[in-house]
């Protein structure tokens, strides 16, 4: 469960930043193709801020989905699963969206 190692580094960084305010709500993209489950990330996001001032924050989660363009028609496409071929049959893709894991905004006070 890669998750919960995921979810203590973000835990850490919003801590950090929040400087001893309490944190109410901590907003999260994590895209399709991280491999991220984000109902594990909400479970271990509850155990890693106990004790902490993000506790009791509510975490959002935006799953944007994969893109990417294909090299061999020049479509951009949405990506429905982890294999990385073009609807043309082409492997020839560069991945555009859906690996990314950011801290977007965070509320506190």
């Amino acid at each position: 469960m890669h998750e919960l190692s995921i979810t203590q580094s973000v835990v850490d960084a919003v801590c950090e930043r929040a400087a001893g305010r309490p944190v109410r709500t901590v907003r999260l993209r994590v895209g399709a193709l991280t491999a991220v489950v984000p109902d594990a990330m909400r479970f271990c996001f509850d155990l890693t801020t106990a004790g902490t001032v993000a506790e009791g924050a509510l975490l959002e989660i935006d799953q944007p989905p994969g893109t990417a363009h294909c090299r061999a028609c020049e479509r951009d496409f949405t990506l429905t699963d982890l294999v990385l071929l073009c609807p043309c049959g082409s492997a020839d893709v560069n991945i555009t969206s859906g690996r990314e894991l950011q801290i977007v905004s965070m509320r506190v006070g």
